[in-house]
């Protein structure tokens, strides 16, 4: 999953988780094929001499579930989680090895592979660019010349390949939002090269003043959000300054050291206004420096913007700045990989299970296997394949057609989904769902020593029937608290928006996120297989396969009913 915060999205990214079963023929008895000799017997139905009675109906979903087990769940992940995989980063050795496991596993299952004019018809190639910094940046104010990685450093995949000399503009907080915007008084800042202050500003209670319930905002927990706003309004780029007394800029740019020089990545056809502003981030001294201010004017600023609760023009007036921060780029293909299994009557109506198998490689020389992210959700996937195809098999397949969809690159942005849903093979109109499973095979602080649970996020933001199908779903099978605190709006870890699903929804297709919540491992090298807790690994994989047969057999597509996005 796609990392969050300033310093965990930089150490992540090198610089972002009822239905209606199939009936049997009416007979005078139902055998249903058992997977072992100890599980129970399918109900039959005895045609009495004088009266018929009523066949039982088989519960087909609850037989093919039952053929996702942990025992094919730890097989997939031993392998797709090992070190010989070298942490999957998107376009190295070890994610072209997961792409080719992947894909010989949907072959081996009797998957079509639907990509035309592809070399492997399992496998969606597409071009990207990877660049990382050029040595010798250098960043000039007032005469005084500051060091790259000591004074500044910076994130994305432009910069400034000659040196440049710019006007910055300070644009405050850097937030917009209903009732609250830097931005209206400093016109069209289009081209323009913006200076914002890291952080939000606070109410007279000292929390959050964009926050809900004393939590803080997104602008205030994740600089992305600021650095998107500057896209949107066509800025070059950001230079960020952290004026909080409690920062630590040289330890922070000491221990960023080596993530900021692993590349970054981005499409090699990206449209001209798609790429994000270039993000920099300078020390308090260069800030100071930049802004033409003191400590107690930059205090006595903050301050006025906490009493007046928006708002207040900057008595600042920024000075002339020259940088040169170049990057060094090359091309590679990297690719998604699909399985497709054809419905019957109802084949045109696409449902898509996806789930990325990129994680962040080897930082440090120290193997980041990523085994909760994504490979647990990656091996859900293959499960629920195996499960769907067993149907198909013995005669009970899928009214709608489904598609089996592992992309690459979600570490770097959700890039694999968004190349997939930008040139889809099936089209998008026709494609009715998106359930994206992105780790499932944890627990997070929040769980420890409770029940059985799973975060589902999304299910209520498009389709009011998907989010029924999905409570029906669990109180029939599952019992697991599903638990749905992160479709709140105002959720400041912006979990909705930083997995794969998400460039579904761009499109208004219905998506719903399983996700188990983070914990210490979440991107750091021990996220490793023995860590894992495979018998709540099933149980979610099962209750996703559950919705997904529903989905899939049900007799009317679900309704698209919110504009939510």
């Amino acid at each position: 999953m796609k990392k969050t915060s300033f310093l965990a999205f930089l150490l992540a990214a090198g610089v972002a988780t009822s239905a209606v079963a199939q009936q049997a023929p009416e007979k005078t008895k139902v055998k249903v094929k058992r997977k072992n000799k100890t599980e129970a017997p399918a109900a039959t139905a005895e045609t009495a001499p004088a009266q018929a009675a009523p066949a039982a109906t088989a519960d087909f979903a609850r037989t093919y579930a039952e053929s996702i087990t942990q025992a094919d769940l730890r097989q997939h992940l031993t392998v797709l989680a090992s070190d010989a995989y070298e942490g999957r980063e998107t376009g190295e050795k070890g994610q072209k090895m997961a792409a080719e496991y992947i894909a010989n596993r949907f072959k081996e299952l009797g998957l079509q592979g639907p990509v035309q004019g592809s070399d492997n018809p399992y496998l969606q190639h597409f071009t990207m660019v990877r660049s990382t910094w050029a040595d010798g940046a250098t960043l000039k104010v007032g005469g005084q010349t500051y060091k790259w990685l000591t004074d500044f450093y910076a994130a994305g995949s432009t910069g400034f390949a000659q040196e440049t000399t710019i006007q910055p503009v300070f644009a405050g907080y850097g937030i917009e939002q209903d009732g609250y915007s830097d931005y209206a008084a400093l016109g069209d800042v289009k081209g323009k090269d913006l200076l914002v202050l890291i952080g939000e500003p606070q109410n007279s209670k000292g929390t959050a003043l964009l926050g809900k319930d004393g939590q803080g905002s997104k602008w205030g927990q994740d600089y992305r959000a600021k650095l998107q706003m500057a896209t949107q309004k066509g800025a070059r780029s950001v230079f960020f300054v952290d004026f909080n007394p409690n920062s630590n800029f040289e330890k922070m740019a000491a221990r960023m050291t080596p993530y900021i020089s692993r590349p970054s990545i981005a499409f090699k056809d990206a449209a001209p206004g798609q790429t994000r502003a270039t993000a920099f981030f300078v020390s308090p001294a260069v800030g100071y420096k930049m802004l033409g201010a003191t400590a107690p004017a930059v205090t006595k600023y903050t301050t006025s913007v906490n009493t007046a609760g928006k708002p207040v023009a900057g008595p600042f007036k920024p000075a002339k700045i020259s940088v040169k921060a170049a990057k060094k780029t090359e091309d590679f293909t990297t690719e998604n990989v699909l399985g497709y299994l054809e419905g019957t009557d109802k084949k045109d109506e696409i449902m898509v299970l996806s789930a990325h198998f990129d994680h962040i490689g080897i930082i440090n020389g120290e193997v980041h296997n990523g085994a909760d992210d994504d490979g647990s959700g990656t091996v859900t996937v293959l499960e629920m394949a195996e499960a769907f195809t067993k149907a198909k098999a013995e005669g009970r397949g899928p009214r709608r057609s489904v598609l089996f969809l592992t992309v690459t690159g979600e570490e770097k942005g959700l890039l694999g989904s968004e190349y997939y849903t930008d040139h889809p093979i099936f089209p998008l109109e026709k494609t009715m769902v998106d359930l994206n499973t992105d780790m499932v095979g944890r627990t997070d602080k929040d769980h420890e020593g409770k029940g059985d649970y799973v975060y589902v996020i999304g299910s209520d933001k498009l389709s009011s029937q998907l989010h029924q199908v999905l409570l029906d779903q669990n109180q029939k099978y599952s019992q697991m608290d599903l638990d749905f605190r992160f479709n709140d709006p105002e959720d400041p870890n912006r979990f909705y928006y930083r997995s794969d699903h998400y460039n579904f929804a761009k499109h208004r297709i219905p998506v719903a996120f399983f996700f188990n919540g983070v914990h210490d491992d979440y991107h750091g090298p021990g996220d490793e297989v023995d860590k894992i807790e495979f018998p709540q690994m099933e149980k979610r994989a099962r209750l996703v396969f559950y919705t997904a047969w529903d989905l899939a057999n049900r007799d009317q597509r679900i309704i698209v009913d919110s504009n939510k996005k």
